[in-house]
């Protein structure tokens, strides 16, 4: 089994196992880039490409070669794994997550912050399953400094800080993965069905009918997650 079977690069030690997230923290060698005008922006952008065509399982180092017309070696001299090429692609559509200006109110920045965030993880579907990851990257840690800068100005410090933090970023990953999930599923009926499921069975469920539970007529998507960060906040 060759060292790009293993998921090695060449020149990779046999045993020296790349995993998520580590692409931020070794130091690159210094060494010219070859294949020019093949550079690791090409690569990041094409692979953020393949990867809302087909999602995850549909990118492979071979394909993302393919795509860029270059061979495997020259891709390897760029990217170690696929996993350096998730964490870089990753980041990458983070740069498309707008930071408010800021200085305002700072509610106002959290909203801002967080419907945008939102927006980009549905307009990328595989990448809420991705953060999980050690993120790192310079796009996400960007944006991660805004929010707890905003909710510092909001009062915030120490534990409850870092309480309210992960409460707000495991609700945008959550509602951006449970939508893209919805909308991902091969029947479109799907969720009408699950509706109606329900509506059949009021005696076991007079409180999720009664709730409007999955029911997009009566409470929209949008709606709802913005009223879900506003009772993070602590406004409704």
């Amino acid at each position: 089994m060759t060292a790009n079977q293993l998921g090695e690069s060449p020149g990779q030690e046999p045993g020296d196992r790349r995993v998520a997230g580590t692409i931020w923290l070794r130091r690159e060698p210094d060494r010219p880039r070859r294949a020019a005008p093949l550079t690791r922006e090409r690569i990041v952008a094409t692979a953020a490409a393949l990867l809302d065509e087909g999602g995850i399982e549909g990118l492979t180092m071979r394909r993302l070669a393919q795509r860029l017309a270059v061979t495997s070696t020259a891709l390897y001299w760029h990217v170690a794994t696929k996993d350096d090429v998730l964490d870089l692609a990753l980041d990458h559509i983070f740069g498309d997550v707008e930071l408010p200006a800021g200085g305002g109110d700072w509610r106002d920045d959290v909203r801002a912050l967080t419907l945008s965030w939102r927006a980009v993880m549905l307009t990328h579907p595989w990448a809420p399953s991705l953060i999980g990851r050690p993120m790192l990257g310079p796009n996400v840690l960007a944006r991660t400094e805004f929010l707890q800068a905003a909710l510092v100005r909001g009062g915030l410090s120490g534990f409850r800080l870092a309480v309210v933090t992960r409460l707000l970023a495991n609700y945008v990953i959550g509602a951006a993965l449970t939508e893209a999930t919805w909308k991902a599923a091969d029947r479109p009926e799907a969720r009408s069905d699950a509706r109606r499921h329900l509506a059949d069975n009021p005696d076991a469920y007079p409180t999720l009918i009664d709730s409007g539970h999955l029911d997009d007529a009566r409470w929209g998507e949008d709606d709802l997650f913005r009223k879900g960060i506003d009772a993070i906040l602590g406004l409704g």
